[in-house]
């Protein structure tokens, strides 16, 4: 049985929930993972997730009001700004995060390889 790293785990839960279209099995092969083993990661996060969510979240209805666009207010602009900021900033963190992966991945191939 093999031993995966805490940080290789991270890392294969962030690859997956960064790749909205991918599958558990297609990742899996990709990382040299079995698919269950991959499958189990997601599921143990996904909890541990949900219990940290929970404990967030207070008694809010959980709706969020946008103004449209022509709201008229300068306020409710500057929220719209605000959240596209907010959304854009998140990519960027998803799109780093996956591309240090790739990195790793690739430098962990490489020297593996020993002609």
């Amino acid at each position: 049985m093999k031993h995966y790293s805490a940080e290789f785990r991270a890392d294969a839960i962030a690859l997956y929930r960064s790749r909205p279209g991918t599958t558990i099995a297609k990742l899996a092969g990709d990382l040299g993972v079995n698919a269950e083993t991959l499958r189990n990661w997601i599921r143990a996060d996904d909890r541990d997730r949900g219990a940290a969510s929970t404990a967030r979240t207070g008694s809010g209805t959980g709706r969020e009001t946008a103004a449209g666009p022509g709201s008229g207010t300068a306020a409710a602009d500057l929220d719209e700004v605000e959240q596209e900021k907010a959304a854009l900033r998140r990519r960027v963190r998803e799109l780093e995060e996956e591309r240090d992966i790739l990195r790793k991945a690739a430098r962990y191939f490489a020297g593996e390889t020993r002609w």
